[in-house]
C-alpha cells in the first residue's frame, strides 16, 4: 500500500473512530458519562450475539445442563425480571429487547448477559455461595448493565480495529465484515475476554441502581462480594476477574450506596 493510500486510510480510520465516540445510555442517578469507541452496529452485535447465545444454550441442552433445577431456574428468571423492568432508566429501547433467562447446571461461579439482553446464570455461583435473592440481583444486576452500555459491542469494536488494521476503510465502505467472524468474536468477548477496569466499574454502578430501583438491598452488593473474595483467595473467580481488586471495588459500592438507597427506600419490593 502506498503513502498516499495508508494516509487517507489513517484520516478514514480517525474519523470513524471520532465519529463512534457516543454514550450508549442515560447517565442514572450514580452518573455513568464516559464516551464510548463505537464501530460496529448495535443490529450487527445483537445479531451475532443472539447467533452465539443460541450455539451456546443448545450446546448447554445437548450436555443436559439447561435449566434442570427448575426451582432455581423460576428464582433467576423472577430476579431477572424485576431489574429489567428498570432498564429503560438508561436507555429506552431495552425495553424491546428480546430478552432470554437460562440457567446451566454447572459447578462455575459464572453468570454473563450478552448484547441485546442474552443472560445465563450459572448454577455453582447461586449453589456454592449460597446467594440471597438480593445478592443473585447484584450478579444479574451487573451483567444486565454491561449488555446496556453495549460494553460486547465496544470490545467487538476495539477487536475489529486492532484486527482489521487499515483494512477497516474498506469495511466502512460497505464491504461484507463476514471475514471477521463477528459471530466468534461475539462469543469470544462475552465469554473468555475479561472486561476492561472501566467497564466493570461501570457495571458495578449502574448493576447498583437497577438493584435499588427493583427493590432489592444495595447493602447485598457489599455482601456478594465478601463472598467472591472469600471463594477466590482473594481475586475473585474469573466472573469477575478484571481490575478493579475486590477490596477497591467493595470501597466504591460503599461510597455508591448512600446515592441509590432513597431508591431502594421507595421501591416495591416484590
Amino acid at each position: 500500500m502506498n503513502t498516499t493510500l495508508q494516509r487517507c486510510g489513517a484520516a478514514l480510520l480517525l474519523s470513524a473512530a471520532l465519529a463512534g465516540c457516543v454514550n450508549t445510555t442515560s447517565s442514572g442517578e450514580v452518573g455513568v458519562q464516559r464516551k464510548q469507541f463505537i464501530l460496529l452496529s448495535q443490529q450487527e452485535v445483537d445479531s451475532m450475539s443472539a447467533q452465539a447465545y443460541a450455539q451456546e444454550v443448545r450446546k448447554t441442552q445437548a450436555a443436559g445442563a439447561l435449566n434442570t433445577n427448575a426451582a432455581l431456574t423460576r428464582r433467576v428468571r423472577a430476579i431477572s425480571e424485576r431489574l429489567i423492568r428498570q432498564t429503560p432508566v438508561f436507555r429506552q429501547d431495552a425495553r424491546s429487547w428480546k430478552w432470554e433467562v437460562n440457567v446451566a447446571n454447572s459447578p462455575e461461579l459464572n453468570a454473563y448477559c450478552m448484547a441485546g439482553g442474552k443472560i445465563m446464570v450459572y448454577s455453582g455461583l447461586a449453589e456454592k455461595l449460597a446467594l440471597t435473592d438480593d445478592e443473585l440481583a447484584t450478579v444479574i444486576g451487573h451483567e444486565i448493565a454491561h449488555a446496556l452500555r453495549e460494553h460486547s459491542r465496544e470490545s467487538m469494536s476495539q477487536e475489529y480495529a486492532k484486527q482489521a488494521g487499515l483494512s477497516i476503510v474498506g469495511q466502512l465502505a460497505g464491504l461484507s465484515q463476514g471475514s471477521m467472524e463477528l459471530a466468534a468474536l461475539a462469543t469470544d468477548v462475552a465469554l473468555t475476554k475479561p472486561h476492561s477496569r472501566g467497564m466493570e466499574s461501570e457495571a458495578d454502578t449502574i448493576g447498583l441502581e437497577l438493584m435499588a430501583r427493583a427493590g432489592y438491598n444495595p447493602q447485598a452488593s457489599i455482601t456478594l462480594w465478601q463472598k467472591m473474595l472469600k471463594a477466590g483467595g482473594g481475586g475473585g473467580p474469573a466472573f469477575l476477574s478484571t481490575h478493579p481488586a475486590g477490596e477497591d471495588r467493595i470501597a466504591t459500592l460503599q461510597r455508591l450506596i448512600p446515592k441509590v438507597m432513597p431508591l431502594y427506600q421507595a421501591a416495591p419490593k416484590k
